[in-house]
């Protein structure tokens, strides 16, 4: 791994959405060199071709820099979009009639079709209809044999393949599309860390997933993505069974009313922070830098403040897939984090979150001993020998003011790592003798400039090294002094 000086490192972890706009190997390598942690390949835009482009680079990157970067596939789901719109766009007025009709024509004049043909027998009258996040709306005034009858009430234009939100309609899709499949088939074939599992309803959803990748014999860890509001019915099972969550406030903002957003935003950041589980938070985070290389002040505020919520990561979309300045983007964002951790550590008191379950209740308790041992000490740093990650997960939740040092043997974990708060993932080999492992864990601290001789240290460890799951020691070492 290259040396970074202390001062750059933010313990918030930042994804970035891979689109046109950084697609290109100069402009990719730039985001990567300013601190992007793990890379979004979005299936609902681009071909699988252009993303395996983007993660050979990523990886490529990754190998010459020695420093990993995780690959998150976000799979599209049932999402109701719009067909083509003939000429490119049209412009709806308030009062104006429309119909929803079967087929897979284009929509021109009143005439609507979307990619889902049974829409038009789920919909109710009465219900509502938005169109492109929200920006136009319609409401069902009547149904007809082969249509829906609805009056736009919000007025705007649409133009092809934009979403279709029905805030009031629970709908019979299925969790995973044909397309869906295709691209998982993709993610298990080039190995990647992540996929995030889009318009999540029910735990069901969640475990068909699951059984695919079982049946695969696939670890890829599992983001589900909360953006329907039957999934807030579900949360405790989600946070449970998934490798973590994102809220996916965009969409998640037109199924609910939108000033509900920021509190059902804190309330999943506290459930996954309780459970040791990462969670993204995302959408429209730092939108105005599409097309302007500053922010506003209120999305610099929506920034700091889900990191003070304790978010594992922000994450960019459209600011680095299309915008003009991908850049600027990731610089200010990576800013934001560093103003908002320093402001939290100062707040910070002595008593760390509380035990959660795990599958070995000691692993939990060696990590809750450490992250005591660490601030009564006022440690430099916390060391965690780990095989699996599972040990830097349960310390990442306590949000430490000095950061976690993760040494493991295994690459997808070292991967995964990347998307825990504070968590610097290091490969190195696993080492059975004390010396030798205070020698290698002293040489990694001086090469990044996180440790100097004398500074104290708490390591957590194995009598068994080479058993995954097997930790059972915390130590405090003082860098310099052999064991």
């Amino acid at each position: 791994m290259r040396p970074r000086d202390q001062s750059e490192l933010a313990g918030t972890k930042l994804v970035a959405t891979l689109g046109p706009a950084s697609l290109r190997e100069e402009r990719l390598e730039a985001l990567l060199d300013a601190g992007v942690d793990v890379c979004r390949l979005n299936f609902s835009h681009g071909t699988l071709e252009d993303h395996e482009q983007a993660l050979g680079r990523v990886r490529a990157w990754s190998r010459r820099h020695d420093r990993p970067v995780a690959a998150l596939g976000d799979l599209c789901g049932p999402k109701v979009r719009l067909n083509q719109v003939r000429g490119g766009s049209l412009a709806l007025c308030a009062g104006q009639t429309v119909r929803f009709v079967r087929g897979a024509g284009d929509v021109e004049g009143e005439r609507f079709t979307t990619n889902y043909e049974r829409l038009i027998d789920e919909v109710d009258v009465g219900h509502r209809v938005y169109i492109d996040d929200g920006l136009v709306r319609l409401l069902v005034r009547e149904r007809e044999a082969d249509a829906l009858v609805c009056v736009c009430t919000v007025g705007g234009e649409i133009s092809s393949h934009k979403g279709v939100n029905l805030p009031d309609t629970n709908l019979a899709v299925p969790a995973l599309t044909d397309k869906d499949r295709r691209d998982l088939d993709w993610a298990i074939e080039q190995r990647l860390d992540y996929v995030a599992l889009s318009f999540v309803r029910r735990p069901a959803d969640l475990e068909e997933l699951l059984a695919i990748l079982r049946s695969r014999g696939s670890d890829i860890g599992v983001i589900v993505k909360i953006e329907k509001v039957e999934a807030l019915e579900h949360m405790g099972r989600f946070v449970a069974r998934a490798a973590g969550v994102m809220v996916a406030r965009g969409d998640l903002g037109v199924e609910m009313d939108v000033w509900q957003v920021p509190l059902v935003q804190k309330s999943i950041v506290r459930r996954c922070r309780d459970a040791g589980k990462p969670v993204i938070v995302a959408t429209q985070m730092l939108q105005s830098m599409v097309a302007a290389p500053t922010p506003t002040r209120a999305e610099v505020s929506d920034v700091a403040n889900a990191i003070l919520d304790g978010a594992d990561a922000v994450m960019l979309s459209a600011e680095t897939a299309t915008g003009r300045y991908p850049l600027e983007a990731v610089d200010m964002m990576r800013r934001v984090a560093r103003a908002a951790e320093a402001f939290a550590a100062q707040q910070r008191g002595l008593d760390p979150a509380p035990s959660v379950s795990v599958a070995d209740p000691r692993v939990s308790a060696i990590a809750g001993s450490a992250v005591q041992a660490a601030l009564h000490l006022n440690a430099r740093a916390v060391a965690v020998w780990t095989a699996t990650g599972e040990g830097a997960r349960l310390i990442a939740r306590h949000r430490l003011p000095m950061p976690v040092v993760a040494l493991t043997h295994d690459e997808r974990a070292l991967a995964r790592m990347q998307l825990l708060y504070g968590v610097i993932p290091i490969l190195s080999a696993p080492q059975s003798n004390p010396a030798e492992m205070a020698n290698v864990l002293d040489a990694k601290l001086k090469e990044l400039g996180l440790a100097r001789v004398g500074d104290l240290v708490v390591v957590v460890t194995s009598t068994r090294p080479h058993q995954p799951g097997a930790t059972d020691t915390t130590l405090v070492h003082r860098v310099g002094e052999a064991e």
